[in-house]
């Protein structure tokens, strides 16, 4: 580790450090403390950033939130989005992505919220527990590796320290704990300016396509919903203007005049310039510290994966730290932390840049060219559709055909359901399609429990009633009897009949040891 020597003084203790209060970093303190972990989270903003900036959520990223305990308030904040259209200049149809009801994890596809009020419901969460601390206006100036933890240094009035077994650092694109850690970016070269402008409209209207994409190379634009009751267009950056006269509310009101958007009848809320990036840092990993978020990498927003993406850092870290810090498990589990994301966001970043070649074209006949194609597939019933996420092929999955795949969420309990999660809670989790623990010696089963995980059986005798009968199709289409999912609602692995349950938790132990 090359880093910041810390001068050593008196020190505030704690399990785990978190260097970043965004979203990755509020989550991540909210699993973990939601464990019975204790951690501090050191923020260099005095107050939370009041205006509006990732707008996207997606169903996995959804079920997340519902596991930091803000699932009725993320309904009462969010609005779906089915569809996501392409339009060239004349207004034709390019491409339509449409993604309607819930997804496999028991939320809307696409999910689009206001970041700050998504903040202020994590941080309300937040407060509630006792275990974890916030300190904002403090400077991360130091980080040295000791034996037994990592010591930080702080500076507010003055330079304190803090000692913690681990530290993530989930502090944005301009991370200093990656800067302190020397950690170089692969940058895919892939960047374009866009002023991004953020409305609240005075009335209410129907925007249909509620996201919409217009391909017109004189200005390349997207209009998105932000939230409910707020708008966002962007608008890219041509070759020739100077980003400096883009930039500003005079700009963004001439810009928005074609849709009859005007200080008479909206307020404006924010206007920036951005330049979209591609890269990610070489590794997420440095001893006892680790990297999440936009810390770890940053892609363009045409896929809507940016913040999602780091809130899946979150929860792929949270139950790797607990089984370390509880002794469940050794610190090398913490090796399958970027074993596993890598792969995932590598994938979103690509395509998100292949979505940005065709939408970031200034050129008219270019531009042409790209709408005879688009227009040819679309003619040839050839739907518009996101690609899912990459199978995660390394890390804490037994290889089975359905390892590495997210688990479905649906409804349990008759008539009066819940979702799943709301009343298994968050874990390890040997989920059958009937009943099956009788087969498992008690050692094995005692194991599990001590893991934190619990076994759902459905069927006759079994503890969980399908309501909806979503499990039993997806066991059957499958062909399998009982899977183990973890506890960012990954799989682990299946087991093709009863008999075959055992050595599947067996295969998890030994993984975990």
């Amino acid at each position: 580790m090359s880093a910041t020597r810390v001068t050593p003084t008196p020190a505030l203790r704690t399990e785990v450090a978190i260097v970043g209060a965004g979203p990755t970093g509020i989550v991540l303190a909210i699993l973990l403390g939601q464990l019975g972990h204790s951690v501090v989270v050191l923020e260099r903003q005095p107050t939370p950033y009041p205006l509006p900036r990732a707008v996207a959520v997606d169903s996995e990223i959804a079920r997340v939130l519902q596991a930091c305990g803000i699932g009725p308030g993320l309904r009462r904040h969010s609005e779906p989005a089915e569809t996501y259209e392409w339009r060239n200049a004349t207004g034709t149809t390019l491409l339509k992505f449409v993604g309607k009801g819930d997804g496999p994890s028991g939320w809307p596809q696409t999910l689009m919220v206001n970041q700050p009020q998504l903040e202020q419901l994590l941080t309300e969460r937040l407060a509630q527990l006792n275990n974890v601390t916030v300190l904002r206006g403090r400077d991360v100036v130091g980080i040295e590796e000791t034996a037994g933890g990592v010591r930080v240094a702080y500076r507010d009035a003055y330079e304190e320290v803090l000692e913690a077994r681990y530290v993530v650092g989930c502090d944005g694109a301009n991370s200093a704990v990656r800067l302190m850690l020397d950690i170089p970016f692969e940058d895919l070269g892939f960047f374009y300016d866009w002023l991004v402008v953020d409305v609240i409209p005075h009335e209410q209207r129907v925007y249909d396509p509620i996201n919409l994409q217009i391909c017109d190379p004189k200005r390349p634009t997207t209009l998105v919903s932000g939230g409910p009751g707020r708008r966002r267009w962007e608008f890219m950056r041509l070759p020739h203007e100077d980003p400096a006269l883009l930039s500003g509310a005079e700009s963004a009101w001439r810009l928005l005049a074609p849709w009859d958007i005007h200080p008479g009848n909206a307020t404006l809320e924010r206007s920036a310039n951005y330049t979209f990036r591609a890269r990610w840092a070489e590794r997420w990993r440095d001893g006892r510290v680790l990297l999440a978020g936009d810390a770890a990498h940053q892609m363009p927003p045409f896929a809507g994966q940016g913040m999602c993406s780091g809130i899946r850092d979150a929860a792929n870290l949270a139950w790797k730290l607990d089984l370390v810090l509880e002794g469940f498990a050794k610190d090398a589990l913490l090796d399958a932390y970027d074993a596993e994301r890598m792969t995932n966001v590598k994938a979103a970043i690509n395509f998100s840049i292949e979505l940005g070649k065709v939408i970031c074209i200034p050129d008219e006949a270019e531009a042409a060219a790209r709408d005879e194609l688009m227009r040819a597939a679309l003619d040839s019933g050839q739907p518009g559709t996101t690609p899912p996420i990459p199978r995660m092929e390394a890390g804490i999955v037994d290889g089975s055909p359905l390892s590495g795949t997210v688990f479905i969420q649906a409804a349990v309990g008759g008539a009066d359901s819940s979702p799943f999660d709301d009343v298994f809670g968050v874990g390890f989790r040997l989920i059958a399609s009937s009943p099956v623990a009788q087969r498992i010696v008690p050692s094995l089963r005692e194991w599990f429990a001590f893991l934190g995980g619990s076994i759902v059986e459905f069927g006759p005798g079994g503890n969980a009633e399908d309501t909806d009968g979503k499990y039993s199709r997806w066991f059957e289409k499958n062909g399998v009897t009982a899977v183990i999912q973890r506890p960012d609602f990954y799989v682990f692995g299946t087991a093709a009949a009863p008999i075959d349950v055992p050595a599947l938790l067996e295969r998890l132990r030994s993984q975990l040891n």
